[in-house]
C-alpha cells in the first residue's frame, strides 16, 4: 500500500507539472523534448524498476522496525506523534540537503551523481534523471538517518511523498511570477531557484542544493539568489557534455565508470 500510494502522488505530480510547462513554460528549450525526454523517462523507470525489486521499500520498513523495537532517538525519548513526525520530516530533509553537497564534493559519489547534470535542459522529466546506483546509495543513507533518528513511519511515507514531489516541482519549466517566486522562497525550493544549481557556471552549481526547505541553503551560506545571467538566458548542465550523442541511456548508465571529463 505504501508503494501505491507514492507511486500515485509522484505519477499525480508529475502530470500536472508537465502541463504546467506545456501551458506556461519558463524558458524556451533549444533541445527538443524528443531528444531528451525518452532517455530521462528510460531512467527514471528503469530506476523505479530496480528499486522495487531491490531496496524500494526499506525506508518505511526500517521506521516500522525501528518502532517496534524501540530504537533511535525519537523513540527513546517517547516523543509524542505529532512532534515525532515533524522532526523526522526535518531531520531527512536536511540529511538529503547534507547527501547532495556530499554527492558534489566527494569524487565517488560525484561520479554517479553527475548524470543527474548532464541533461541540458530544465523540465520535470530531469527530476527522474538519476544514476540507478546513486538512487540505492541514496536509500541506504536515508536507512541509517531513520535508524539513528527512530523516525516516524507516518513521517517517512509523508517525506518520500514531499521530496518526489518537491523535485519534480523545483525541477519543472513552469513560469511563476517573481513576486510569487520570492514569497514562495521563504520556506520552499523552487523552480528558479533550483534552475541555479544546474547551471554550467561551477559557482553557481555549487549552491542551492536543497530540494524541499529553502532554509538550509540560506543557513549555512550555499544559497545564490539570482544567477550571473538571466533565468531565461543561463546555461544549463555540465560543459563537458554539450554533444547530445554523449547522452544516450546506455551512455549515462556507464558514464560513472568512465574517466571524468
Amino acid at each position: 500500500m505504501e508503494i501505491i500510494i507514492r507511486l500515485a502522488a509522484s505519477l499525480g505530480i508529475f502530470f500536472i507539472m508537465i502541463c504546467w510547462e506545456f501551458l506556461s513554460p519558463r524558458r524556451s528549450q533549444r533541445i527538443n523534448r524528443n531528444q531528451r525526454w525518452p532517455i530521462n523517462i528510460m531512467l527514471g523507470i528503469f530506476n523505479m524498476v530496480i528499486m522495487r525489486l531491490t531496496v524500494g521499500s526499506f525506508a518505511y520498513l526500517s521506521a516500522v522496525t525501528s518502532a517496534d523495537n524501540t530504537w533511535g532517538l525519537l523513540n527513546w525519548l517517547e516523543a509524542p506523534e505529532w512532534l515525532s513526525i515533524v522532526v523526522t520530516l526535518l531531520f531527512l530533509d536536511f540529511a538529503i540537503y547534507g547527501q547532495h553537497i556530499i554527492s558534489h564534493k566527494w569524487l565517488p559519489l560525484w561520479r554517479l551523481h553527475q548524470v543527474h547534470h548532464t541533461d541540458l535542459e530544465f523540465d520535470a522529466t530531469t527530476a527522474v534523471r538519476f544514476h540507478p546506483l546513486e538512487i540505492m546509495t541514496s536509500m541506504i543513507y536515508k536507512v541509517l538517518c531513520i535508524f539513528f533518528i527512530g523516525a516516524n513511519p507516518f513521517g517517512v511515507i509523508a517525506f518520500e511523498i514531499i521530496l518526489n514531489g518537491a523535485a519534480t516541482f523545483n525541477h519543472s519549466n513552469v513560469n511563476i511570477s517573481s513576486v510569487i517566486d520570492h514569497k514562495l522562497r521563504w520556506l520552499i525550493v523552487t523552480p528558479d531557484m533550483h534552475r541555479i544549481h544546474h547551471s554550467s557556471m561551477p559557482a553557481e552549481t555549487d549552491s542551492n542544493y536543497g530540494f524541499s526547505l529553502s532554509c538550509w541553503d540560506k543557513f549555512f551560506k550555499t544559497y545564490t539568489a539570482e544567477p550571473k545571467l538571466s533565468q531565461t538566458t543561463l546555461s544549463i548542465g555540465l560543459e563537458p557534455f554539450r554533444q547530445q550523442s554523449d547522452l544516450g541511456f546506455m551512455s549515462l548508465l556507464l558514464l560513472p565508470f568512465k574517466k571524468l571529463r
